[in-house]
């Protein structure tokens, strides 16, 4: 019994020193990008994703409420953020590139595997 109480202290201490890093919890695929409402990674609904080529806009959870996200893609991709009077905004995310609080969060509208002629932002 001893011996058991005293494998289990151990695993306890020892399971926090075994867990992934924040940005790497998701186990985002190759290839995509997520988006999650909240930061940190988190957000109701969980992530959002977005899978190259083309343009996608973001599912209204996620829409100018982007504050965390995780990019797999082999490629850069484009947050895209729609301004009044015709304009946009570009931000580049890179292959392998997170944030658990992303300052882009309020302009997001949605992802593109090109800038789509805006500007960057």
């Amino acid at each position: 019994m001893r011996s058991v109480l005293v494998s289990s202290v151990l695993l306890a201490a020892l399971a926090p020193l075994a867990a992934p890093p924040a940005h790497a919890a998701a186990a985002v695929p190759p290839g995509h990008v997520y988006f999650w409402a909240e930061p940190g990674q988190m957000g109701a609904g969980g992530a959002w994703d977005y899978l190259p080529p083309g343009y996608k806009e973001a599912e209204p959870r996620v829409k100018r409420h982007a504050y965390s996200f995780d990019s797999r893609a082999s490629g850069t991709v484009y947050a895209i953020g729609f301004q009044s009077g015709g304009a946009c905004l570009y931000r580049a995310i890179h292959p392998d590139d997170y944030s658990d609080n992303w300052s882009w969060a309020t302009k997001f509208d949605g992802v593109s595997d090109t800038t789509m002629g805006c500007e960057a932002g």
